[in-house]
């Protein structure tokens, strides 16, 4: 009796392709659905801004105006940028990290040869997603006041993007304090390293109204830049040198965060 040989059935099922960006979008993708059931971390985001906007402009909007010499001059401007800045700054996935290290998830995906750089930048992008959408009512709320963009819908545009890279650009350290320490707690206090950046500046008064350390520190402070070029696009125009530079003590503060961030993701994944 002759043996028949089986019969090979194809099947349409395909491997799912591998590389780096297929891991960078499955770690992007999963960390932007996690942001509708992240409430407790988007709402004081936006709480906290419109709380010091409000305070700033009640206190020291007359007494101001009235002491500058420009007569176009417009505090609530003045303080737009200030907002946004506190609304981005410290928006993270690092919390949703930490809580992969507790739950070993994390070490699970270490398993698999998912490329290291993807699990951080994936993360990263969900970030630049949060700190865009944040950024758009407080522009709203800025027009709502009375805010009139000198540079127009291009200049909303530079705005919202100039802000989300300080966001981005600032994201590094709580990250490389996750990866370091892996407590929720670590991370929640991470956003205090942003105090001196937001007291130590021309958040509440223009450069000329600054005297003593405080003048010498805003100097040298990469937010006062940073401050200067959203001012310049909501009020003073297409003033490139002052753009320029905000954007590269943007690129200066990411480049130290980010190298600390994957620095403490090489010593995550590197085995003992």
């Amino acid at each position: 009796m002759t043996a028949t040989a089986p019969t090979l059935v194809r099947s349409d099922i395909r491997a799912r392709h591998a590389g780096f960006f297929s891991d960078l979008i499955a770690v992007a993708g999963r960390a932007v659905r996690s942001l509708p059931r992240d409430k407790e971390a988007v709402i004081p985001a936006l709480v906290i801004p419109v709380f010091f906007f409000a305070v700033n402009v009640g206190a020291l909007k007359d007494f101001t105006e009235k002491n500058n010499p420009d007569p176009n001059f417009s505090f609530i401007a003045f303080q737009l940028p200030v907002a946004i800045i506190f609304a981005v700054t410290g928006i993270s996935r690092a919390s949703m990290l930490v809580l992969d290290i507790q739950s070993g998830y994390l070490s699970r995906l270490l398993a698999t040869p998912i490329r290291r750089p993807a699990l951080l930048l994936g993360l990263l992008i969900a970030d630049f997603v949060l700190v865009f959408a944040l950024s758009i009512p407080v522009i709203i709320m800025g027009w709502a006041l009375g805010v009139d963009f000198a540079t127009g819908p291009l200049g909303i545009l530079a705005f919202i993007l100039m802000s989300s890279l300080w966001g981005l650009a600032f994201a590094g350290f709580p990250y490389a304090i996750a990866l370091k320490t892996g407590s929720p707690g670590a991370v929640n206090a991470s956003f205090i390293l942003f105090f001196p950046f937001a007291f130590l500046t021309t958040a509440f008064l223009p450069k000329e109204a600054l005297t003593g350390w405080l003048s010498a520190v805003a100097d040298y402070n990469p937010v006062t830049y940073l401050l200067d070029a959203l001012r310049a696009v909501v009020s003073g125009g297409w003033e490139w040198d002052t753009i320029g530079k905000g954007l590269a003590c943007v690129a200066a503060v990411g480049a130290v965060s980010f190298f600390l961030a994957f620095r403490a993701l090489g010593s995550r994944v590197r085995p003992n």
